[in-house]
């Protein structure tokens, strides 16, 4: 039995950039003698001793485990209710940790956006997992909570306030400030270098509906916007947003898994505004960068340079930098009557880490201590936790959500 376990959350990858920033926040903000029971792994102890002393203190346990060893794992899963994963990428080094939390009934968290990996998990695993009754909840960082619970706390207030859902969201980045890290870079890359070398991966990569249910694959959504145009709906120039490919997938995935809560004629789209007039056109054009170093073959001279001049595996932005982050997400929505709403949503350090640790660590809480419904499988964060995580999001998290109708 769940309740039975030594600790609530273990944090595996402590000792990483992510990892530590998660163990940070967990200490600062539950302690370690409170209700929750903690603990962070790894598999060098002298590495996460040296973060136990910068960020926590000596009462925190230590757990060493050998991430390609099937039965180390098992002795660490076996002693927690929740695993919260940082490890990446995942397609790399976290197949075998979810076969273990699967096979043992111990739920799950990451921060997976490698989309064919997440693809792959659910055809290996989500059937098992529900009959086993385990929560493997992948996504659980600026991909794709703020996305994916956006989507949620708008269609939940649409309903409340005009008695209607929405039938087509369209989410634009209305502005962003933060630094990436090498871990970020080094799992996007691998992810594209899959695509290029099997179609399969590009077919997933490539369909709006990649991570839906096998049965529930097709649907009027089109591919992510690659291109600048003008956007009637915000009335400005847009252009394309780095993580569309995975948060809309994301976003489906819920639907789909929902029983089709926001309807089957439900859509769903991501830009980036890059502003009006000749300077917003010109923006455009520099926001599209980011996607072609993205998407360049290995070979080209863009990624080369790319994998210069960006951070490696392990660096990242700076405390300063984190906490001068920021995001301002609109969800454009249109109503079934074709009426208006615009759902927000904010979030107060930079998106990919300053944030995205506490996200993750308030994802790792609710999935350890909050009442959550039943349901199990390889899940999306609004269908395993919902609710429970909007209010910890915005409680604990540092995120606000805000609906008003035009």
């Amino acid at each position: 039995m769940k309740n039975n376990k030594e600790f609530d959350i273990i944090v595996w990858g402590a000792s990483g950039f992510t990892g530590r920033l998660v163990v940070a926040y967990l200490f600062q903000n539950y302690g370690v003698d409170s209700d929750i029971k903690w603990a962070m792994a790894g598999r060098n102890k002298q590495k996460l001793k040296q973060v136990r002393l910068e960020v926590a203190n000596n009462s925190l346990p230590i757990i060493i485990a050998d991430g390609n060893n099937e039965a180390s794992l098992k002795n660490m899963v076996i002693r927690t209710k929740v695993i919260c994963t940082t490890v990446g990428p995942y397609a790399i080094y976290g197949s075998k940790l979810v076969s273990s939390c699967v096979k043992n009934g111990t739920d799950y968290c990451d921060l997976s956006g490698e989309v064919p990996w997440m693809r792959k998990m659910i055809d290996q695993h989500h059937e098992t997992a529900k009959i086993n009754k385990v929560k493997i909840v992948h996504a659980c960082g600026f991909d794709s909570i703020p996305s994916d619970m956006g989507v949620y706390f708008t269609q939940r207030e649409s309903k409340t306030q005009t008695g209607q859902l929405a039938n087509k969201i369209q989410m634009r980045v209305a502005g962003i400030k933060g630094g990436i890290s090498g871990g970020t870079y080094a799992s996007l890359t691998k992810v594209m270098e899959q695509a290029f070398l099997d179609k399969k991966v590009y077919k997933v990569l490539a369909n709006p509906y990649g991570l839906n249910p096998k049965e529930k694959f097709e649907g009027d959504d089109v591919r992510d916007l690659k291109s600048i145009i003008y956007d009637e709906v915000s009335k400005n120039w847009i252009g394309p947003f780095i993580m569309a490919g995975i948060n809309t997938k994301v976003v489906r995935r819920s639907n789909a898994l929902s029983g089709y809560i926001y309807g089957k004629d439900f859509r769903y789209d991501e830009a980036t505004i890059c502003g009006k007039g000749l300077k917003g056109r010109i923006k455009g054009y520099l926001t599209a960068i980011p996607l072609l170093i993205m998407t360049a073959k290995p070979e080209s001279f863009f990624k080369k340079l790319a994998n210069k001049i960006l951070p490696k595996p392990g660096e990242g932005p700076t405390k300063e930098q984190r906490e001068k982050g920021f995001y301002n997400l609109k969800f454009y929505t249109t109503l079934k009557d074709g009426s208006r709403a615009l759902g927000k949503v904010t979030g107060d350090m930079d998106p990919g880490y300053g944030s995205t640790s506490k996200m993750l660590g308030e994802a790792a809480v609710c999935l350890a201590k909050d009442d959550l419904s039943n349901i199990s499988g390889v899940l999306t964060p609004s269908i395993a936790m919902g609710e429970f995580l909007l209010k910890r999001l915005e409680n604990r998290a540092g995120l606000s959500f805000t609906f008003i109708k035009i």
